[in-house]
């Protein structure tokens, strides 16, 4: 199966010089934890909810003025629509991420996530072990 077959096709993004406070609202509106971030439909970064809190949050930043250029991860890993679902969730695992942005042509065509994946039973074996090295490696231990 491929990642075009399950992929989301509506997706949310940001501009660089989006404020904090618009991408955090985005994630409520659209109820995701990560959104791309382009220019013009190119991935050049990804935001994730845990870099609003620690990376703005936490360190006291103003969401309103603060940019997401500011906190995101610069050239994220991206997938292709093209590729085999069990290696979007190889490169998830090994790269420790739940949602893979989708680009063709260098231009952001979807969004997979290991949700899309463990949908599929025939791929839910995938999905649990992409998780499973996901979650492992990013315990604390208190």
């Amino acid at each position: 199966m491929k990642v075009k077959d399950i992929m989301s096709k509506e997706i949310a993004s940001l501009c660089t010089d989006d404020s904090i406070e618009k991408a955090a609202q985005l994630m409520k509106q659209h109820d995701v934890g990560s959104i791309p971030v382009c220019s013009q439909e190119k991935v050049v970064g990804i935001v994730t909810d845990r870099d609003i809190a620690l990376r703005s949050v936490a360190e006291g930043q103003n969401s309103q003025q603060q940019k997401v250029k500011e906190i995101m991860t610069s050239n994220p890993v991206v997938g292709s629509p093209e590729m085999n679902v069990n290696e979007a969730a190889k490169i998830m695992s090994q790269e420790q991420i739940r949602r893979l942005p989708i680009v063709e042509n260098n231009n952001l065509v979807g969004m997979v996530a290991l949700g899309d994946i463990s949908l599929e039973p025939q791929l839910q074996d995938n999905a649990e072990e992409a998780l499973h090295h996901i979650s492992q490696h990013g315990c604390s231990h208190l």
